[in-house]
């Protein structure tokens, strides 16, 4: 029998601005500069270094936010000037945290993020459709936390990481003149993340930060295929009478260094900056393993390994903030943030772009509470597509803004 290629890209969310599928919108207040990390104003700090939350000016501080991420991108084929519109809905990333001190030099906490996720949409007879047609992921991030203050400049913090997540994927499969569906609600995944917080000077903060790779592991996912001669099907793939299997996949989310400092200018006035390292470098391949179907390209019929070929990647961000009084701020940002992939290696499942970012925002505090708004424009530079294995050519370009709205509040 003809084997069935299935290249995918189980749980590989995409945000086309982003490098790989890593997407940075876990605080409102940070991506209004940059998405930079060192503000331990609130308990948004958690996610991005659980050590700064021993340098809350509040014992309870608790924040949520949420963001609105459009992208689209576009394929064009050089030999045939075909040109495809990708048709994502609006990506919806959340967050939440809360970070409380039940004494002086003990902070605990819990941050609630989507740091992997979001939707891509082709026209289902693209030219592409052997490799996606739609792919959707939700991936969610449960992070309890701690953080020692060991003196009066310095903490350590450390969380645990639970991840769960989720994916559905369509894919025509021409050569039974039908479709399959990869599906898994259930995956899972644990990780941790340690830092040190140091604020040597009043006027400087310092933030270093790790956290470790976490291995979403789908251990009873669907495929299920659709096809014209569907008993056909069944019966030369060994699926079940709703044309279905079994498989298992782990996909690696990589891990991430960060250095953050913020340098307050005047007691008005202060610039943030980071430099992210991301170790994509884990992501070399993908294994899918069918209970049946035979739709390898391994020694076992069974086992699909797809090529990733990821590197690791590094991000640049800059930010800066001013108060125009004392309940409202202004904020402003840029970062560059790279693809982890060259153009030998593009995948239209997980479509990433070298990326030039703008950002700004506005900030309102109101004694105990915070109202902060911020936006983004990317720009991604286009790509010139030549994937062998895929055998796919050609020239994509992308196009993305996204804008957030989150709330603090430092109760006591």
């Amino acid at each position: 029998m003809k084997k069935i290629l299935i290249s995918t890209a189980l749980l590989a969310g995409v945000l086309s601005y982003a490098g790989g599928f890593r997407v940075s919108l876990q605080g409102v207040k940070q991506l209004a500069m940059a998405h930079t990390s060192a503000h331990a104003e609130d308990a948004s700090v958690a996610f991005f270094n659980p050590a700064g939350m021993s340098f809350i000016p509040s014992k309870l501080s608790i924040v949520a936010g949420g963001f609105g991420a459009s992208n689209k991108v576009t394929f064009q084929n050089l030999n045939t000037l075909k040109s495809t519109e990708t048709d994502n809905p609006l990506g919806t990333p959340i967050y939440a945290a809360i970070a409380y001190k039940p004494i002086d030099k003990l902070s605990i906490g819990f941050s609630f993020s989507t740091p992997f996720g979001s939707t891509i949409q082709y026209p289902y007879d693209w030219e592409g459709r052997e490799m996606v047609q739609k792919l959707e992921l939700k991936s969610f991030y449960f992070q309890p936390m701690v953080s020692v203050k060991m003196a009066d400049w310095v903490s350590f913090g450390a969380s645990y990481i639970y991840a769960r997540g989720s994916v559905n994927w369509d894919k025509a499969v021409t050569q039974f003149g039908g479709t399959v569906n990869i599906k898994d609600e259930k995956a899972s995944g644990h990780g941790f993340g340690f830092g040190f917080y140091f604020r040597p000077d009043p006027k400087l903060d310092v933030s270093i930060a790790y956290r470790s790779p976490v291995d979403m592991k789908a251990k009873k996912g669907t495929a299920t295929f659709v096809a014209p001669a569907q008993n056909t099907v069944n019966a030369l793939l060994g699926l079940n009478g709703a044309g279905q299997d079994r498989f298992t996949a782990t996909l690696p989310l990589v891990e991430e260094y960060t250095i953050g400092l913020t340098y307050k200018v005047t007691p008005k006035w202060l610039i943030s900056a980071d430099f992210n390292y991301h170790g994509w470098e884990r992501y070399s391949q993908l294994t899918l393993d069918f209970a049946n179907a035979p739709i390898g390209n391994q020694a076992d019929p069974t086992i699909l390994v797809a090529p990733k070929n990821f590197k690791n990647s590094k991000t640049v961000r800059l930010g800066t903030q001013y108060a125009f009084t004392n309940m409202i701020y202004g904020r402003l940002g840029a970062y560059y943030d790279e693809s982890p992939y060259s153009d030998d290696n593009f995948i239209p499942e997980t479509p990433s772009f070298d990326s030039f970012v703008l950002t700004g925002g506005v900030g309102f505090k109101l004694k105990k509470f915070g109202v902060d708004v911020a936006g983004g424009y990317a720009m991604p530079q286009s790509r010139d597509v030549k994937n062998n294995y895929l055998g796919f050519y050609g020239q994509a370009k992308a196009k993305a803004f996204y804008f957030g709205l989150g709330l603090s509040y430092n109760a006591f």
